[in-house]
């Protein structure tokens, strides 16, 4: 059985970490930071179960199911079809990648255009040029561990690691204060924030992405593609805590110098500056912008391979056309507007796509059983869907839910969810005893 060699698997594991550390990645940990202040390393802790634990076993789950739709069908079969392209179509091109090609001008580029310049032709622009890169590099997606493992990750890695030595040498202070729900709530916050970085439902994606960068450098047999798969995530998972404690950090002390500003990239711009004079501007321009392609390029492959296996009459190329080309227009709707689209729709998805993965990972336990991925599904998909169409502004559900525990805190699902397990397995060895009972009595 072959098996990747060391230097391999951690160009493959770089190429996992570039897939989700995206320009949301850069803000949120240094926002989180400023607003949690002094209890920052207990919203980080939560932050990190949504934002990294969850998306690592992701990869792991898809992987050892062979596939998203294979996992989503130990629901239900429609609920597979329509739950797996709902997941490409919103990490992909209806939010995710408009999302990574509007975030990097909207941050770096937008504050520094001259007054006579248009901003609609510039973001235009911009997002044309973007684009063409992105798309050129989805063209070849076995070719992705060698320029984005090799190139594009260790210089990210490298321009982000600048700025934490540079924080070494001129600290910027202590902590501040807890601020907004962080003073009473850090911990329920951190867990809520880390659904923004959309990792976890990335990570249904990459699964596909990761399989057959393996692939490729000769590794056949399923279980080893599996067992490499898990070794990427872990490399992925420990350079996303290290980067996200960092930044968390560098956010902790910001606040205690500068006090709140309206987004993490604010927050990361004062570090930067006050690190690094103007240059620093320029170079968060580029971490940016490194971060944003990397995870669009992630995106536009590992969606062209889904669509195009859903059918011959599209070839790969011609989904990456499209989704490139789509995303572009999109992108020029502005991050606002993106964002206001995207935070309800992440609270109808994570939920389910976190349970989803849990209940892979104790597949064993359950023993595969429909009954528990059923109930479990339905009664956490209630609840989340509930919150999204709150966040679009239709009130639906507060009377009949209002009373569960941490509703008002987001998680009103989790009780659902843990009681459609205990539900789904009592209904299960009540069936399997009753089909013994019968085995015996027509021997």
């Amino acid at each position: 059985m072959k098996k990747l060699s060391r230097k391999d698997l951690l160009f493959l594991g770089l190429m996992l970490f570039s897939l989700f550390f995206g320009a949301g990645n850069l803000i949120f940990p240094p926002f989180l930071g400023q607003s949690a202040g002094d209890k920052v390393w207990i919203a980080l802790g939560a932050f990190l179960i949504t934002a990294v634990g969850f998306p690592i076993l992701g990869v792991i789950a898809v992987a050892k199911s062979g596939g998203l739709e294979k996992l989503a069908r130990r629901v239900n079969p429609l609920f597979a079809s329509v739950f797996t392209v709902l997941i490409y179509l919103s990490i992909g091109p209806c939010l995710g990648i408009p999302r990574a090609g509007s975030l990097p001008f909207e941050m770096v580029v937008s504050p520094y255009l001259p007054s006579h310049m248009s901003e609609t032709i510039a973001r235009l622009l911009f997002t044309l040029v973007f684009f063409s890169v992105a798309y050129w590099l989805s063209l070849s997606p076995t070719k992705l561990v060698d320029r984005m493992g090799k190139v594009l990750t260790p210089t990210l890695l490298t321009l982000i690691f600048v700025i934490v030595i540079g924080a070494f040498f001129k600290p910027l202070g202590s902590y501040g204060e807890a601020t907004g729900a962080y003073v009473n709530s850090p911990f329920v916050t951190g867990f809520l924030e880390g659904y923004l970085t959309m990792d976890t439902i990335a990570a249904l994606n990459f699964g596909i992405v990761i399989a057959l960068a393996i692939k490729t450098k000769g590794v056949k047999e399923e279980k080893a593609v599996v067992s490499t798969s898990i070794k990427a995530g872990f490399i992925a998972g420990g350079l996303l805590v290290l980067i996200y404690a960092a930044l968390a950090h560098l956010g902790a002390t910001s606040g205690g110098r500068f006090g709140e500003t309206a987004n993490g990239a604010v927050t990361l711009t004062n570090v930067t500056t006050y690190l690094f004079g103007k240059p620093g501007a320029v170079l968060l321009a580029v971490i940016f912008t490194l971060a944003c392609l990397t995870t669009s390029v992630g995106l536009i492959s590992s969606c062209s391979q889904y669509f195009a296996s859903l059918s011959d009459k599209i070839s790969y190329k011609g989904w990456v056309r499209i989704l490139a080309l789509s995303s572009m227009i999109l992108a020029n709707m502005g991050l606002t507007k993106i964002l206001s689209i995207s935070v309800p729709v992440l609270d109808m998805i994570y939920p389910i796509a976190i349970m989803l993965i849990v209940l892979a990972m104790v597949d064993k336990f359950i023993k595969g059983s429909r009954i528990v991925y059923s109930l479990t599904i339905l009664f956490t998909g209630v609840v989340s869907v509930i919150y999204g169409l709150k966040g679009f502004g239709i009130e639906l559900g507060d009377k009949i839910f209002g009373n569960l525990p941490l509703y008002t805190e987001g998680l009103g699902w989790l009780v659902p969810a843990i009681l459609g397990i205990v539900l789904g397995l009592i209904i299960s060895a009540i069936k399997e005893k009753s089909q013994i009972t019968e085995e015996i009595v027509n021997e």
